[in-house]
């Protein structure tokens, strides 16, 4: 079970956006101890039985447990195996987060291997100065999660992290960044405030990322704001810390269930205040979504443009692999050596893939098999591919991969021409008893103008679906100053 769905089936099954934090500060546990008859005891032995309460007393009204790393490597050794101790000690259905600030390069595939690996938490926070190096070891792990903090509440870090504009402060630039890295089941954010505001811009540059919040208590009136500012569509998406002084309360249990059913009533609320959604209408699967006004951005604009500029679009006479000569050429496979592009090309394809319903990927051989691989790991979907040619030795097979006899496939090509090799495909995946209902193109090449590829498609039966088509691909670029007119001419 990878981190993403461990952390959605808690929520879902506590009723709670709540995270416990296992911090042995010395200071709080002071009285803690005194109270509970052990002030002559050592502070390892106060903390260990101070952890086995708050965690016995907090898993039924929380969704998470986070441990800072630092409390424990304070503690030399024998904090280390303190920490083995709170693995043993969290409920195996309940996410183990370790709050490291991890931001050294060099350490990294050490520390992703001793705490995914030796000590088995679910997700690691990371400090992300370093850029996306200093998550790729840690992300290697699909079954795990990192937290990215994008912001502290430290009030001598506004100097930096309103730089250079409160306008467009560091802080957001990290959150725009830090988004191009992971898909939203392998990365989160970690917010720093109690001021909903600061929330609401995170949410509206992040609207599909769980934002973890810290240093929120010191205003509980706030509550209903922050709620309203940083709460998802689902009325989820938002974690929020149990307040450290209830963690040396003796009724701690009462305390958390009261704090939990606050917040659920309140998230209720906030749900009976939202418009009605259209999520069962049809306009889910209208496919090549447009600007619907000169003053609209597309929201991939700059991906259009970025694709752009490392070549994969191209001017000139070029043979297509339908024999067709067209005065442009459209090469995606650039983008599989631009790690953090591939990524947000993936991402793009996921945003209409979530809308299917499919049992496996099927890649198109051979361009698209890059593309149908990285949705197949980043969507934990089965990948199989209908061979181009059946080898004459060894098993000769017409499709590769694991399937059963009735399963439902979604197939995924780079672009679209003619519909000729997509359908080649469909034909080879249908004889073997597969079922086919959806295909999945990056770039529709007729579009709006011309729709006989499309329409040959859905006249046996087909959905097709396409990230973008040649129409928007020319506005974007236009805009951007990347055409002339007349270039933009050539492509219209």
């Amino acid at each position: 079970m990878g981190f993403f769905v461990q952390l959605t089936e808690a929520i879902a099954e506590r009723q709670s956006l709540l995270v416990t934090g296992l911090d042995p500060n010395p200071e709080m546990l002071q009285s803690w101890a005194l109270r509970h008859g052990m002030g002559n005891r050592s502070f390892l032995s106060q903390a260990r039985h101070w952890i086995k309460a708050v965690v016995e007393a907090t898993s039924p009204h929380v969704c998470a447990i986070k441990a800072s790393l630092g409390f424990y490597q304070a503690l030399g050794p024998l904090g280390l195996e303190l920490l083995l101790e709170v693995r043993d000690l969290v409920p195996r259905d309940l996410p183990l987060i370790i709050d490291a600030k991890h931001g050294d390069l060099n350490s990294s595939t050490a520390l992703a291997h001793y705490l995914f690996r030796d000590l088995g938490v679910d997700a690691v926070s990371l400090s992300p100065l370093a850029g996306q190096d200093i998550a790729a070891p840690f992300l290697l792990y699909a079954d795990k999660a990192v937290v990215i903090t994008c912001r502290s509440s430290n009030p001598a870090a506004k100097r930096i992290q309103y730089h250079p504009s409160e306008a467009d402060p560091l802080f957001l630039q990290i959150v725009r960044e830090s988004q191009l890295w992971g898909t939203p089941d392998q990365l989160l954010l970690e917010v720093g405030t109690s001021d909903p505001a600061v929330l609401a811009q995170v949410r509206r540059a992040a609207p599909e990322r769980v934002l973890m919040l810290r240093s929120i208590w010191s205003e509980e009136e706030r509550l209903d704001g922050l709620l309203e500012a940083g709460l998802n569509d689902a009325a989820d998406g938002l974690l929020l810390p149990l307040p450290q002084n209830l963690l040396v309360e003796d009724d701690l249990s009462e305390q958390a269930a009261a704090l939990k059913g606050l917040i659920n009533r309140r998230r209720q609320r906030w749900l009976e205040r939202q418009p009605a959604r259209a999520a069962d209408s049809c306009a889910v699967w209208l496919a090549d979504p447009e600007p619907t006004g000169e003053g609209d951005s597309d929201p991939l604009a700059e991906l259009i443009v970025d694709l752009f500029d490392i070549g994969c679009l191209l001017f000139g006479e070029y043979v297509q692999a339908s024999g067709a000569v067209f005065n442009y050429y459209i090469d995606l496979r650039q983008i599989i050596s631009d790690p953090n592009l591939f990524h947000r090309v993936l991402h793009s394809y996921s945003g209409l893939l979530e809308q299917l319903q499919f049992d496996r990927i099927a890649g198109i051989p051979y361009g698209s098999l890059p593309t149908a691989t990285g949705l197949s790991l980043s969507m934990h979907k089965p990948l199989i591919y209908p061979r181009k040619e059946v080898k004459a030795h060894g098993a000769r097979r017409l499709i590769e991969g694991d399937f059963n006899e009735g399963d439902q496939v979604v197939v995924v090509d780079d672009i679209l021409i003619t519909g000729g090799s997509v359908l080649e495909g469909i034909a080879k995946l249908e004889s073997s008893g597969l079922v086919v209902k959806d295909v999945v193109v990056f770039i529709d090449h007729g579009g709006q103008r011309d729709r006989r590829a499309r329409e040959r498609l859905e006249g046996l039966g087909y959905r097709v679906h396409a990230v973008l088509n040649i129409e928007r691909i020319t506005q974007a670029l236009l805009a951007a100053g990347r055409l002339t007119p007349e270039q933009a001419a050539v492509l219209s």
